[in-house]
């Protein structure tokens, strides 16, 4: 009989909420990975899956405790000091963490990075770090690895990140992979190569992976068993066949029913425009030298034109470092860019961003990145309400029924307003997200990947509830994802970019049913076919 690799024995992590109240996150959970295994531990947000996979590296929380056992190789890893568990951190069990830009240090590049890991655990010289650091980003698929290299996180989509992250966990070749959410902030092509990639280096290593997951699609191809998580608790346990042919737990149903679906309600073109772009360029400079000249651009937004009519939502898909969000920002005058953008007829080219402030309590946006977006210091209350603040929109007994009124519209506890973010979930962390930007009542929103943290069963909520608004505030979005299931139940129109360039546009109806280029029907058959 093959002996298990890890093994968690009753697990139960509590959180300690201060005025001696605590509340349970995890009951008493036991389950095995044995080597060369995948496990899939899939549920909801706020189900316990990432703060279970946390506590085998011991990266809680302060404010947490727990009890059980976590046995690595005969050791208890809860019961190893700080100084022990270093040496198995990153060498002997890896992790690729659910939000990049957190997680990597935003004052170093990414060959730094992953060279300290190398040098640390390996000991290996900065030369031979350095190369190795390329082949690592060679073999996630970074394109041009030479130039990512040198590059800050900030300087890297949200999938290039990712792909940095995945390069640092596999750096010492673990024993064990936690991979929390490794392909969310993924393009579905590049999704293929990285589960493609993971495969073939567990068959090569032998290496054992706990895979962390809202998707069951994509829990269904890559594990071998899977665990079933609801409030802290495994309400069911099995080989993944029989775990998706007879599922036994009315919940592991309802997960596997889940699937976002319908579409928005019929908008006429001739409507007003909310927001158009003519020509909108973003090219960033690469300087060099003892001068820092210019000596290159990167070319992200390439005189792209755009439209919104009011009540419309326009989607916009394309891989990582296609430059959707580039575009986004640029229409919000968050980046510099060079072209003309108009808002409800009104020219905001020509204005400076003071000039633009009376705008912006109608063009919201929420962000791909929930946890960094929002403030570690300030209570959930405080982040809903600042713009109500700012724009000075509302008194205090009013500020705190708006608070109210739009953590319920997003599915939150109004009774949590009083907590801050890192006592939340990532699905809960951006549902505060699409509540700061709804309080404030915007004419239109940018949606970039907003439901790519949320499990299945929340994100169908999140979009009713986004086609909603819509419906009744006459609301315009602007839905950036590399989700086409989410895009097709939530978009009008469709645009699909490439290099920073359109390769294509048209109706929902005519993306998906009758695709004009190449790279449209490789997105469309890499989304909906089997991996």
């Amino acid at each position: 009989m093959t002996t298990s690799l890890l093994e968690i024995k009753d697990l139960k992590i509590r959180f300690n909420q201060g005025g001696g109240s605590s509340s349970d996150a995890v009951k008493s959970i036991s389950f095995e990975l044995f080597p060369g295994e995948t496990l899939g531990l899939v549920g909801e947000s706020g189900s316990g899956k990432s703060i279970s996979a946390l506590s085998i590296l011991q990266l809680l929380p302060e404010n947490a405790s727990h009890q059980g056992e976590i046995l690595f190789d005969g050791k208890d890893l809860l019961a190893l000091s700080e100084r022990e568990i270093r040496g198995v951190r990153g060498n002997q069990i890896g992790m690729i963490f659910q939000e990049p830009m957190t997680a990597l240090n935003p004052l170093h590049t990414i060959d730094k990075q992953i060279c300290e890991v190398l040098s640390l655990h390996l000991g290996m010289h900065p030369e031979q770090a350095s190369q190795r650091a390329l082949e690592l980003l060679e073999l996630v698929g970074i394109q041009e690895p030479a130039k990512k290299l040198s590059a800050y996180p900030h300087e890297l989509s949200g999938g290039q990140r990712q792909r940095a992250m995945i390069a640092m966990a596999l750096a010492c070749e673990p024993k064990v992979l936690i991979a929390d959410e490794p392909t969310t902030a993924l393009d579905v092509t590049v999704q293929r190569q990285i589960l493609s990639l993971l495969a073939e280096l567990q068959q090569k290593m032998g290496m054992a992976i706990l895979f962390i997951s809202h998707d069951l699609n994509l829990i269904h191809h890559v594990s071998h068993r899977i665990c079933v998580m609801k409030n802290g608790e495994l309400v069911e346990t099995g080989a993944t066949g029989e775990v998706f042919n007879q599922p036994k737990h009315p919940y592991t149903v309802e997960l596997l029913n889940a699937e976002p679906s319908g579409e928005p309600e019929p908008v006429s073109r001739a409507q007003n425009k909310i927001i158009e772009g003519r020509d909108i360029r973003v090219w960033f400079p690469v300087k060099a030298g003892f001068f820092r000249k210019t000596v290159d651009h990167i070319k992200a937004v390439t005189d792209l034109s755009i439209s919104v009519a009011e009540g419309e939502t326009l989607g916009i898909v394309g891989e990582s470092g296609s430059g959707k969000t580039t575009l986004g920002m640029a229409l919000l005058k968050l980046l510099e860019s060079q072209g003309q953008i108009y808002f409800k007829g009104d020219a905001l080219h020509s204005l400076s961003q003071k000039q633009c402030r009376p705008y912006r309590r109608q063009m919201q946006v929420v962000f791909q990145d929930p946890y960094g977006s929002l403030s570690p210091r300030m209570t959930i209350a405080d982040i809903i309400g600042e713009g109500l603040d700012i724009h000075q929109l509302a008194s205090n007994g009013e500020r705190d029924e708006l608070i109210i009124k739009a953590m319920t519209e997003v599915g939150l506890n109004p009774q949590w307003r009083h907590r801050y973010p890192h006592e939340f979930s990532g699905g809960q962390r951006q549902r505060i997200a699409i509540a700061r930007a709804l309080v404030l009542k915007p004419r239109l929103i940018i949606l970039d990947e907003p439901t790519s943290a949320l499990d299945r069963t929340v994100q169908s909520q999140v979009i009713k509830l986004l086609r909603d608004l819509q419906k009744k505030h006459n609301l315009s979005y602007i839905f950036i994802s590399h989700d086409l299931a989410v895009v097709k139940a939530m978009s009008h129109r469709i645009l699909v970019m490439k290099d920073g360039e359109i390769i294509e546009q048209g109706s929902t109806e005519q993306i998906f049913h009758h695709p004009q280029t190449e790279y449209t029907c490789e997105l469309l058959e890499a989304a909906f076919e089997s991996y």
